[in-house]
């Protein structure tokens, strides 16, 4: 059961190990939504993740013969550092099992914590029967990344936290996976305050409990696909589907291309740099259909490596039409090129790339292709740049911008 008693035990338990995540006021959000917008950090603690909390609360509940086997789990990254982190706390050997495709900056600090890591299956719950597997043969003691009660509880520690600072929230947004966090924000929260709205957030392409909760019964998602690795999962956690069909208020999915958004926002406008999963709940933000509500985002990882991250930025340019490429036709003669760069320098484009086709027709002097990709202000500034191109005669089309 999870009472009020264990999720006051769990927060001063998990003092031990993690930061002082305050609120951080967010003007750009609020005036976005029109609402009052507070983000809790937790891609701010020792881990980069909220993930240390329940796992060090987990692992102090077990007993001294269950440390002694030496505790296993399954993770896409996160859990698995908290594990690995508290751990090495108690001295406790750790095996981690991890999906392949998780981020190498995941795995190399799973290792750096000193646990041992195995790569196998491709998706969380691939990764989750191979731990399973090895739990049994070697006599592990198992600690589930979400299915279980007690890492619920340490996870929920995050409510009484953002209680303590904001006594009158309204609502809190909270990522959904396999539903670890959101049953221990969820679950105090309303004891806390019964009539605040906690809404859970999942990916689109792994909405695993938005289904359950339609079918009235837990169900696998035949499977998933998400940048928001984290929070890929097909399956949400048996022993939480009860607590959290009767206590969050909703759940917002929300599509990779918002994620992709909310990156830039926040590493423009907060300094921060957040994880896709943990950038769920700022995604959500413009779904919520509230206004003048105190509202909560919870940020529940920054763990990202570097490639993912240039990714992610250059994508999210392209799609706030900061990066755009326009192909223009131009007879072959000298002097063209330059014509059509004196255009762009007077709207103040920025040219990152040309690329110049002269077998795009069989008369060269009549049209070869120029694909210019441009670096701009916004959308407006795109169409200045495109209608003083075609004032020039030019005709330019868009196309896909490769980068």
């Amino acid at each position: 059961m999870l009472t009020l008693e264990k999720f006051e035990e769990a927060s001063e338990v998990v003092k031990h190990v993690t930061l002082e995540t305050k609120l951080v006021y967010s003007d750009y959000l609020s005036k976005q939504t029109g609402n009052r917008v507070f983000l809790k950090p937790e891609n701010m603690q020792f881990t980069g993740a909220y993930k240390l909390r329940g796992a060090y609360y987990a692992m102090s509940t077990l007993s001294e013969e269950e440390r002694s086997k030496g505790v296993i789990t399954a993770s896409a990254g996160n859990h698995a550092q908290g594990v690995a982190y508290a751990a090495k706390s108690y001295g406790v050997k750790a095996t981690i099992v991890m999906p392949t495709t998780t981020p190498l900056m995941k795995v190399n600090r799973t290792k750096g914590y000193g646990a041992e890591v195995v790569l196998y299956g491709d998706v969380y719950d691939e990764a989750c029967e191979k731990a399973y597997e090895l739990a049994t043969q070697h006599g592990y003691t198992f600690i589930h990344p979400f299915d279980d009660l007690r890492v619920a509880t340490g996870q929920g520690t995050i409510a009484m936290e953002i209680f303590k600072e904001l006594p009158l929230v309204d609502y809190i947004l909270v990522p959904i996976g396999g539903g670890g966090l959101a049953t221990g924000v969820s679950t105090l929260a309303k004891m806390l305050n019964p009539k605040i709205k906690v809404i859970g957030v999942e990916p689109a392409g792994a909405n695993c409990l938005q289904e359950s909760i339609k079918a009235g019964e837990v169900v696998t998602l035949p499977k998933v696909s998400t940048i928001a690795d984290g929070t890929a999962v097909k399956t949400p956690g048996a022993k939480l589907f009860p607590y959290l069909k009767e206590n969050l208020d909703g759940i917002i999915t929300v599509e990779d291309q918002d994620l992709i958004v909310a990156f830039l926002d926040m590493v423009e406008n907060h300094k921060m740099v957040v994880e896709n999963s943990g950038l769920l709940t700022v995604a959500a933000l413009k779904q919520l259909d509230v206004k003048d509500k105190r509202v909560v985002s919870i940020l529940s990882g920054g763990n990202m490596d570097v490639i993912t991250m240039s990714s992610v930025v250059q994508q999210g340019l392209i799609f706030r039409d900061r990066i755009f490429t326009v192909s223009v036709l131009l007879p072959d003669k000298p002097g063209e090129l330059c014509r059509v760069s004196g255009v762009v320098a007077r709207e103040n484009g920025n040219v990152i790339k040309l690329e110049h086709n002269q077998f795009v027709s069989t008369n060269r002097s009549a049209a070869v292709e120029l694909r210019i990709t441009l670096e701009a202000f916004g959308t407006e500034h795109k169409h200045q740049i495109m209608d003083a191109l075609e004032k020039e005669g030019y005709m330019p089309k868009l196309v896909r911008t490769n980068i």
